[in-house]
Protein backbone atom coordinates (compact mmCIF):
# COMPACT_ATOMS: atom_id res chain seq x y z
CA UNK A 1 0.00 0.00 0.00
CA UNK A 2 1.58 3.30 -0.70
CA UNK A 3 1.79 5.85 2.16
CA UNK A 4 1.67 9.29 -0.25
CA UNK A 5 1.03 10.58 3.20
CA UNK A 6 4.46 10.51 4.42
CA UNK A 7 5.93 12.84 1.71
CA UNK A 8 4.60 15.83 3.85
CA UNK A 9 7.14 14.66 6.52
CA UNK A 10 9.51 14.33 4.51
CA UNK A 11 9.43 17.34 3.29
CA UNK A 12 9.03 18.94 6.72
CA UNK A 13 12.65 16.43 7.06
CA UNK A 14 13.92 18.15 3.91
CA UNK A 15 13.08 21.53 4.50
CA UNK A 16 14.81 21.34 8.10
CA UNK A 17 17.94 20.07 6.43
CA UNK A 18 17.96 22.43 3.66
CA UNK A 19 17.29 25.38 5.87
CA UNK A 20 20.15 23.84 8.27
CA UNK A 21 22.62 23.33 5.67
CA UNK A 22 22.04 27.12 4.39
CA UNK A 23 22.48 28.78 7.61
CA UNK A 24 26.02 26.44 8.49
CA UNK A 25 27.03 27.76 4.83
CA UNK A 26 26.52 31.63 5.73
CA UNK A 27 27.52 31.38 9.14
CA UNK A 28 31.25 29.93 7.31
CA UNK A 29 31.03 32.03 4.77
CA UNK A 30 30.51 35.26 6.81
CA UNK A 31 32.49 34.42 10.25
CA UNK A 32 35.51 33.40 11.08
CA UNK A 33 36.32 30.58 13.33
CA UNK A 34 35.62 31.22 16.85
CA UNK A 35 34.52 35.25 16.35
CA UNK A 36 31.73 36.57 18.05
CA UNK A 37 29.34 39.07 17.36
CA UNK A 38 26.64 40.47 19.14
CA UNK A 39 23.29 40.96 18.47
CA UNK A 40 21.81 41.65 21.81
CA UNK A 41 23.08 41.47 25.55
CA UNK A 42 21.55 38.04 25.72
CA UNK A 43 22.57 36.61 22.26
CA UNK A 44 25.36 36.48 19.82
CA UNK A 45 26.25 34.89 16.53
CA UNK A 46 29.23 32.65 16.79
CA UNK A 47 31.36 30.29 14.61
CA UNK A 48 32.13 27.21 16.84
CA UNK A 49 32.84 23.70 15.50
CA UNK A 50 31.75 20.82 17.92
CA UNK A 51 32.95 17.72 17.67
CA UNK A 52 31.05 16.11 19.92
CA UNK A 53 27.13 15.83 20.78
CA UNK A 54 25.09 17.87 22.28
CA UNK A 55 26.52 19.94 25.27
CA UNK A 56 29.94 19.14 23.52
CA UNK A 57 29.71 15.67 24.98
CA UNK A 58 32.81 14.01 23.83
CA UNK A 59 34.05 17.06 21.96
CA UNK A 60 37.61 16.14 22.91
CA UNK A 61 37.35 12.58 22.27
CA UNK A 62 40.71 12.43 20.00
CA UNK A 63 38.47 11.74 16.72
CA UNK A 64 36.85 8.01 17.48
CA UNK A 65 33.67 9.88 18.07
CA UNK A 66 32.67 11.45 14.47
CA UNK A 67 32.64 7.40 13.18
CA UNK A 68 30.83 6.77 16.99
CA UNK A 69 27.94 9.34 15.69
CA UNK A 70 28.17 9.11 12.13
CA UNK A 71 27.22 5.50 12.80
CA UNK A 72 24.55 6.39 15.67
CA UNK A 73 22.86 8.72 13.81
CA UNK A 74 22.57 5.94 10.83
CA UNK A 75 21.36 3.88 13.26
CA UNK A 76 18.68 6.24 13.79
CA UNK A 77 17.59 7.69 10.85
CA UNK A 78 16.88 4.62 10.43
CA UNK A 79 14.74 3.59 13.74
CA UNK A 80 12.82 6.91 12.81
CA UNK A 81 12.18 5.91 8.90
CA UNK A 82 10.81 2.63 10.11
CA UNK A 83 8.65 4.42 13.09
CA UNK A 84 7.74 7.39 10.50
CA UNK A 85 6.40 4.34 8.15
CA UNK A 86 4.40 3.18 11.24
CA UNK A 87 3.11 5.70 12.19
CA UNK A 88 -1.04 5.84 11.61
CA UNK A 89 -2.18 8.45 9.17
CA UNK A 90 -4.16 10.88 11.29
CA UNK A 91 -1.04 11.13 14.04
CA UNK A 92 -0.06 14.46 12.78
CA UNK A 93 2.07 15.14 16.43
CA UNK A 94 4.28 12.23 15.27
CA UNK A 95 4.92 13.68 11.77
CA UNK A 96 5.63 16.49 13.16
CA UNK A 97 7.78 14.96 15.71
CA UNK A 98 9.43 12.29 13.15
CA UNK A 99 9.76 14.98 10.45
CA UNK A 100 11.69 17.58 12.40
CA UNK A 101 14.18 14.78 14.55
CA UNK A 102 14.81 13.35 10.91
CA UNK A 103 15.71 16.81 9.72
CA UNK A 104 18.14 17.83 12.26
CA UNK A 105 19.49 14.47 12.61
CA UNK A 106 20.27 14.45 8.61
CA UNK A 107 21.87 18.09 9.30
CA UNK A 108 24.24 17.25 12.27
CA UNK A 109 25.05 14.07 9.99
CA UNK A 110 26.06 15.90 6.54
CA UNK A 111 28.69 17.76 9.01
CA UNK A 112 30.18 15.10 11.03
CA UNK A 113 30.58 13.38 7.69
CA UNK A 114 31.85 16.12 5.89
CA UNK A 115 33.77 18.13 7.98
CA UNK A 116 34.00 16.00 11.04
CA UNK A 117 32.51 18.13 13.03
CA UNK A 118 29.39 20.18 13.47
CA UNK A 119 29.22 23.99 13.01
CA UNK A 120 27.19 25.83 15.73
CA UNK A 121 26.46 29.65 15.69
CA UNK A 122 23.65 30.83 18.20
CA UNK A 123 24.33 31.59 21.38
CA UNK A 124 22.48 32.86 24.32
CA UNK A 125 23.43 34.12 27.83
CA UNK A 126 22.98 35.97 30.48
CA UNK A 127 25.77 38.11 32.10
CA UNK A 128 28.52 34.81 32.90
CA UNK A 129 25.95 32.35 32.27
CA UNK A 130 26.11 30.53 29.09
CA UNK A 131 23.98 27.94 26.97
CA UNK A 132 25.77 26.02 24.75
CA UNK A 133 26.13 26.90 21.38
CA UNK A 134 23.65 25.12 19.38
CA UNK A 135 22.36 25.28 15.56
CA UNK A 136 18.84 24.75 13.30
CA UNK A 137 19.23 21.69 13.41
CA UNK A 138 19.67 20.82 17.46
CA UNK A 139 16.61 22.99 17.52
CA UNK A 140 14.50 20.65 15.29
CA UNK A 141 15.87 17.44 17.21
CA UNK A 142 14.50 19.59 20.38
CA UNK A 143 11.45 20.62 19.05
CA UNK A 144 10.88 16.97 17.48
CA UNK A 145 12.27 15.16 20.32
CA UNK A 146 9.57 17.38 23.08
CA UNK A 147 6.79 17.31 20.89
CA UNK A 148 7.71 12.87 21.01
CA UNK A 149 7.83 13.09 24.58
CA UNK A 150 4.16 15.32 24.83
CA UNK A 151 2.90 12.82 22.91
CA UNK A 152 4.14 9.83 25.08
CA UNK A 153 2.66 11.38 28.05
CA UNK A 154 -0.67 12.53 26.36
CA UNK A 155 -0.90 8.62 25.34
CA UNK A 156 -0.11 7.16 28.76
CA UNK A 157 -2.56 9.72 29.86
CA UNK A 158 -5.02 8.50 27.70
CA UNK A 159 -4.87 5.47 28.41
CA UNK A 160 -4.91 5.36 32.15
CA UNK A 161 -8.13 7.20 31.73
CA UNK A 162 -9.57 4.54 29.57
CA UNK A 163 -8.46 2.14 32.38
CA UNK A 164 -10.11 4.15 35.10
CA UNK A 165 -13.47 4.61 32.67
CA UNK A 166 -13.42 0.73 32.47
CA UNK A 167 -12.88 0.14 35.84
CA UNK A 168 -15.73 2.37 36.80
CA UNK A 169 -17.95 0.28 33.99
CA UNK A 170 -17.55 -2.93 36.00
Amino acid sequence: MAKFYLLKWLGLCGFVLGFDQLTKWWVQNVLVLGERIEIFPWFSWVRWHNEGAAFSLLNSAGGWQRWFFVVLAIVFVGFILVELWRMPVRDRWMGWAYGLILGGALGNFVDRLTDGYVVDFVLVHYAQYYFPAFNVADSALFLGASLWIWRMLAESRQKRADREIEQAEK
